[in-house]
């Protein structure tokens, strides 16, 4: 699939013209932008420890960050895998139970889904038709129904069978679930609400200026405002249907950029040239962190 993409949206292009976007591009601005997107690393690994002290734990940050750098180079092979790697890493050098550190992880994305959709709302007035376009996409209503239908299934059974288990795999089930859900509710039991909101909001702030500075990087691009919020979504989602992006993103952006009337090459290279300076920073940092992680942890 992320080969069709990709041939798909370069099947159009110059190659010795968009090789010369690429050889032509201002790093510094390339170089600013990803700046912006490890401080957003970090800040999602500081943020972390407001979750994880209401079920009393403290882990060290060094590890932490490290945990966050190793998902996000595990989601890259294998979509959404990156959160059960982050929760084993910390479960492994932190002593953190799998399933409470998970469940932080689930309460985390819910906090930056309010966060997306409120992008979104602020988007939409600037181009109200495309972001209606792009979620019924994006959600197809037969699949939210199967997934209510599927999560009511799983209540009842667990009501029914699990809830009242006192051995046996049942028991392991009811375990693991109630460690969850403990996980999940800490977002209500933290003592620093105020300073997790505001790692939330800057983690978030932090993804736009990451995707508006890379943006100068381009001779002749000129983005107005309001494609760069639609660019941003657009790109989101494109990360969130494919491993890390791979050939959708670039289609994704440059089809926001169209709407308003944006070159089309340009915005392809920017698309290219955005993608690539994310996912090499990925498998840098993610590569060390991978790499690291068990000498930093050497005496455990």
């Amino acid at each position: 699939m992320g080969g069709f993409l990709v041939w798909y949206s370069l099947k159009d292009i110059n190659t010795n013209e968009f090789i010369g976007y690429f050889k032509n591009a201002n790093y510094w601005w390339i170089s600013l932008g990803l700046f912006f997107g490890v401080l957003s690393h970090l800040s999602r690994a500081y943020r972390w420890k407001f979750m994880l002290e209401p079920l009393g734990f403290k882990p060290k940050f060094a590890n932490s960050a490290m945990a966050v750098l190793i998902a996000y180079l595990v989601n890259l092979t294998i979509p959404r895998a990156g959160e059960a790697s982050r929760a084993a890493v910390m479960a492994n050098y932190e002593n953190i139970p799998f399933e409470k550190g998970f469940g932080t992880i689930v309460a985390e994305r819910m906090a930056d889904l309010i966060m997306m959709l409120s992008i979104i709302a602020i988007t939409l007035f600037v181009q109200f038709d495309f972001i209606w376009q792009l979620l019924t996409k994006n959600f197809n209503p037969l699949k939210i129904g199967f997934i209510l239908l599927s999560l009511f299934i799983g209540f009842l059974f667990f009501t029914r069978y699990i809830k009242k288990a006192t051995s046996g795999i049942g028991l392991k089930i009811k375990t693991f679930i109630s460690g969850l859900l403990e996980g999940v509710t800490s977002i209500f039991k933290m003592k620093n609400k105020w300073a997790f909101i505001f790692h939330t909001v800057f983690i978030w702030v932090m993804y736009i200026c990451m995707f508006w500075a890379t943006i100068p990087a381009i001779d002749g691009l000129q983005v107005p405002f309001g494609a760069i919020l639609i660019g941003f979504i657009a790109g989101g989602f494109a990360i969130a249907a494919t491993n890390g992006g791979i050939g959708l993103y670039p289609v994704a952006v440059t089809g926001a950029f169209l709407l308003f009337n944006v070159a089309e090459d340009p915005s392809k290279a920017f698309g290219w040239v955005m993608w690539t300076a994310q996912t090499a920073m990925i498998i840098i940092f993610g590569g060390l962190a991978f790499l690291f992680l068990p000498i930093y942890n050497k005496n455990k």
